[in-house]
């Protein structure tokens, strides 16, 4: 039976890397349907008062901590989870499950020269075997069930969504019994990462939760109100929450 904690009144799977992948891997031998996403403290907060990206995240087969922040959070609030699921680890993990299983997987999102980057190079490292199909994630909201169709066609056993928050988590969520994909996973920035347009913080920065001050770094301009504002509030409410348990 598996665990869950609670952090900012969403649920949070007590799951390691490892166990993560055992799931997942039953899921697609089976052909059975399940939802993956990763909460860090930005989509913690927005959740607060995003009430349908809130359910798209409970509504979830799996969910597994991406930041070290949420780490550290079920740690004060004393229900420790056993470490960070880094959703673009977790997807290089599975593109070499993908490979050794003889599983496809539909590429789905990002600029087109971002999308063809990975699969192209997913390709060169796993053969061409390993792909279903890609589409880069620029489209209008009404041809959002030809797109499903699409990927349903393709047979693919496993579908990586990069999309920003909050609307691949909905896409998913309305979408995952017409997808017929075993194994369904919003991946954010990952194809950004692969495909070489946007480099990861060091081992060691990654370690100490650092990773985000490695990204403002680099797009300071972009992502410093984004960083205020989002790790401001997130202190806020875990350590309201640690008061309340408190005086329980």
């Amino acid at each position: 039976m598996r665990t869950r904690i609670t952090i900012m009144n969403s649920p949070v799977d007590v799951l390691t890397m490892r166990e993560t992948i055992d799931i997942i891997n039953d899921s697609i031998r089976e052909k059975k349907t399940i939802q993956h996403i990763v909460v860090n403290a930005a989509k913690l907060v927005h959740m607060q008062t995003d009430k349908e990206l809130y359910q798209s995240v409970v509504k979830s087969d799996i969910i597994n901590a991406d930041g070290m922040a949420v780490v550290w959070a079920s740690e004060l609030l004393g229900t420790p989870l056993p470490e960070r699921v880094a959703g673009v680890d977790l997807m290089q993990e599975l593109v070499i499950l993908a490979s050794q299983k003889k599983y496809k997987i539909f590429f789905f999102g990002g600029k087109e020269e971002v999308v063809s980057e990975v699969v192209r190079k997913y390709t060169s490292i796993f053969g061409e075997e390993i792909i279903a199909g890609y589409r880069n994630g620029y489209f209008k909201l009404e041809e959002e069930g030809d797109i499903a169709a699409e990927i349903a066609a393709s047979q693919a056993d496993i579908l990586f969504v990069a999309i920003s928050s909050p609307t691949k988590e909905i896409f998913l969520n309305s979408y995952k019994n017409d997808l017929k994909v075993p194994f369904i996973m919003g991946v954010g920035g990952s194809f950004d990462v692969v495909a070489g347009k946007v480099r990861r913080a060091p081992k060691w920065m990654q370690k100490h939760g650092l990773e985000w001050f490695y990204r403002f770094a680099q797009e300071p301009r972009r992502m410093w109100r984004r960083y205020l504002i989002t790790n401001s509030m997130f202190l806020y409410y875990i350590f309201k929450e640690r008061i309340l348990k408190f005086f329980k």
